[in-house]
């Protein structure tokens, strides 16, 4: 949806200047083409990117504008699907639901309990990070079992590394 006024002020600055007759018109024109053009660049990064990353040892969550929140590996325990509200814009008093990813984090470091996210693409409470369904790839029972073989795969690996080191 954010997409659409991105769009039309893109509209707009190239129609001004298919119809501009000073120097001052062509720089507006061009102007609201040039900020409509970076925004949708900037919007579709938000869509494109993945909800959940790894690396270094990091579990990466973008779910929160700017960088990833980064969480060791050794405090993410499992993934698994659950069901919540799809919080899309609606007038209806009843949303729509949607699959979500729930990531469950070690009760052990209640630092990572609960994380200020953007509300639209999940909720991070109680030791919980849930990813809304609605904003990531369509969620599988495989999809669920490939992210737990990974972050398995990926805590033997940080393991061995600590060990080698001491």
């Amino acid at each position: 949806m954010a997409m659409v006024p991105t769009v039309l002020l893109g509209a707009v600055g190239l129609g001004l200047l298919e119809i501009a007759e000073s120097a001052t018109s062509r720089t507006v024109a061009w102007l609201l083409t040039t900020v409509a053009a970076m925004l949708l660049v900037g919007l579709l990064h938000q869509v494109l990117r993945p909800r959940i990353g790894y690396r270094d040892g990091l579990v990466l969550f973008y779910l929160k504008a700017g960088g990833p929140i980064e969480v060791p590996v050794h405090v993410v325990e499992a993934f698994f699907l659950g069901q919540g509200p799809a919080e899309l814009p609606t007038r209806l008093p009843s949303q729509a639901e949607t699959v979500n990813l729930i990531a469950r984090l070690s009760q052990r470091e209640s630092s990572w309990a609960s994380k200020e996210v953007k509300q639209a693409l999940g909720n991070w409470q109680n030791g919980y990070a849930t990813i809304r369904g609605t904003w990531c790839e369509p969620l599988s029972s495989d999809l669920i079992r490939q992210l737990n073989r990974r972050l398995g795969e990926a805590s033997r690996a940080v393991k061995a590394t600590e060990g080698a080191a001491s």
